[in-house]
């Protein structure tokens, strides 16, 4: 006997895909800015990336079979769960496109200083820190309502925020050394990650 496919579900992962297709076209194939003498640089940001990359991994590995919800719902809910799950991830690619506009050159994969350095704290950076993480965050949250088991979402938080956290901390200790003063009044002011709360 053949299980019945959830459409809702079936049309949640689809957009999914869509939007993750964005997601790696805005760090795949954004204009790469001129190679820029570096001041300083910390590699060990990279062990956060990596972190962070197996989170994502686990919101993708065993998915629900046959598109269900990732917990049992009422229809109406499970519409309403897909529509903001949509909602957040593009909001949250929206987010990272802006943050990686505004940053320009200054943006890399590793943490580190350029040569004219300046900290940035408009835009996105007005709202949160961190915003590219706080729309890695979002569309790694509505990956997970759209494809995860429920223990593996959760799996996929931990490792992420582990990794956003080593990633955040190095980077801040390079702006800190090189903003002295006018970072930890921006620091004091705007959250880390989440607009509001952290």
């Amino acid at each position: 006997m053949q299980s019945h496919v959830d459409l809702i579900g079936l049309v949640f992962f689809f957009v999914m895909v869509a939007l993750w297709t964005v997601f790696a076209l805005i760090f795949g194939l954004r204009k790469k800015p001129p190679k820029t003498a570096e001041q300083a640089r910390d590699t060990k940001s990279l062990d956060g990336l990596l972190l962070q990359s197996i989170g994502y991994a686990l919101a993708w590995i065993a998915p629900r079979p046959n598109f269900a919800p990732i917990v049992p719902m009422p229809k109406w809910v499970e519409i309403t769960v897909a529509a903001a799950g949509i909602v957040l991830a593009a909001l949250s690619l929206w987010l990272m496109w802006r943050a990686i506009i505004v940053l320009g050159k200054q943006w890399g994969y590793v943490a580190r200083i350029i040569e004219g350095h300046m900290l940035i704290t408009e835009g996105p950076y007005n709202l949160v820190r961190n915003p590219i993480y706080t729309g890695m965050f979002g569309i790694l949250i509505a990956t997970g309502l759209a494809a995860s088991r429920w223990p593996m979402l959760i799996a996929a938080i931990l490792f992420f925020l582990c990794g956003t956290w080593v990633r955040v901390r190095r980077e801040e200790n390079l702006l800190r050394q090189s903003f002295g003063a006018e970072f930890e009044v921006y620091r004091s002011r705007v959250p880390a990650l989440i607009p509001w709360l952290f």
